[in-house]
C-alpha cells in the first residue's frame, strides 16, 4: 500500500521507523512536512518521499494525520476536496472521528488512533476505533501501520477513547512519576542517586517484563512477592493505608474528564 503522512514529528518518525524495521517498501511512503530541515532528515533517515504540498494525496491508499490536534481542522479542510476512497488514520489526540468526518465533507473512511510514547522504541500500545464505513481491508491497513510500533487494541465504541487516553496515553507519565518517587525514596533511605536510579529503573523494567510474560495475573504476582510478616507486606500496608488505588483512580478519572473536555473544545 501507499501511505501519505501529514506531519513529520516524533510519532510519525516512530511509525515510519517501525515500518522500515518491518521491511516496508519505504519509497511507497510520502511525508508532507512544511519544515525543510525535517523533510531533509526524513528523506535521509528513512528513504521516504517528502513534499510540502498536497499534490500527490489523491494517489494513495492511506493518509495518516500526524499533526497537532489544533491543526487538524485546517488540514481536513485542505483534504476534503481530494478524497476518493483513501483511508484516513488520525493519531491526533482528542479529536473525535465524527468531527473529522464533518470537516471532511462527511467523509467516513476514518480510523481514530490513540498511540502512546513508548511507540518511539516499538514498545507502544495503540487503541483504534473505526467508523462503520471502514472496510475490513482498511482495518487491516490501519492495523499494519500501528502494529509497527507495538500492540494494538480495537475499540467497539469511540466513547471509550477517553478512558484509553487516561490509562495508556497518559499512563507513561504515571509510571515515570512512580519511578521518580522510588528513586527519591532510595536517596532518602541512604542510597546514592546513581544507585537509587539504577535500582528503581531496573525494578520497573523487570517487573513490567515479568508481568507481561507471566501466565498468572497481576494480583497473584504481587502476592508471590508479599511474604506474610515480611518487608514487602509492610510496604504494601503503607500503600493501602494511603489509599493509593483510589488515588490512581482519581488521577485516571481526571485525565479522562480532561480528554472529554478537550474533545468537546477541539470538535467545534
Amino acid at each position: 500500500m501507499k501511505i501519505n503522512f501529514i506531519g513529520g514529528g516524533n510519532m510519525a518518525n516512530a511509525i515510519i521507523g517501525g515500518l522500515k524495521s518491518n521491511g516496508f517498501d519505504m519509497p511507497s511512503i510520502t511525508v508532507l512536512e512544511l519544515d525543510a530541515e525535517k523533510r531533509a532528515a526524513l528523506a535521509k533517515d528513512f528513504n521516504v518521499q517528502v513534499t510540502d504540498t498536497y499534490a500527490d494525496f489523491d494517489n494513495t491508499d492511506v493518509i495518516v494525520l500526524a499533526v497537532k490536534p489544533q491543526q487538524l481542522k485546517e488540514v481536513c479542510n485542505q483534504l476534503g476536496a481530494i478524497l476518493k476512497s483513501q483511508l484516513i488514520v488520525s493519531i491526533a489526540a482528542g479529536v473525535r472521528s465524527r468531527d473529522m468526518s464533518r470537516w471532511l465533507n462527511h467523509y467516513s473512511a476514518i480510523v481514530r488512533v490513540m498511540p502512546n510514547t513508548p511507540a518511539q522504541i516499538r514498545a507502544g500500545v495503540s487503541a483504534l476505533y473505526a467508523m462503520p464505513d471502514v472496510s475490513e481491508a482498511q482495518r487491516m491497513q490501519a492495523e499494519t501501520i500501528l502494529a509497527a510500533v507495538g500492540k494494538t487494541l480495537w475499540l467497539d465504541n469511540e466513547d471509550k477513547m477517553d478512558a484509553v487516553t487516561a490509562i495508556s496515553g497518559s499512563g507513561p507519565a504515571y509510571v515515570f512519576y512512580f519511578i521518580e518517587a522510588l528513586q527519591e525514596a532510595g536517596v532518602q533511605l541512604g542510597l546514592g542517586e546513581e544507585a537509587a536510579s539504577m535500582l528503581a529503573l531496573q525494578t520497573f523494567a523487570g517487573a513490567g517484563l515479568l508481568a507481561a510474560q507471566s501466565t498468572v495475573d497481576i494480583k497473584t504476582l504481587r502476592a508471590q512477592v508479599t511474604s506474610k510478616g515480611g518487608t514487602t507486606e509492610q510496604g504494601i500496608l503503607a500503600l493501602e493505608s494511603a489509599d493509593i488505588k483510589n488515588i490512581m483512580y482519581q488521577a485516571a478519572k481526571a485525565a479522562a474528564d480532561k480528554s472529554k473536555q478537550l474533545g468537546d473544545q477541539l470538535g467545534q
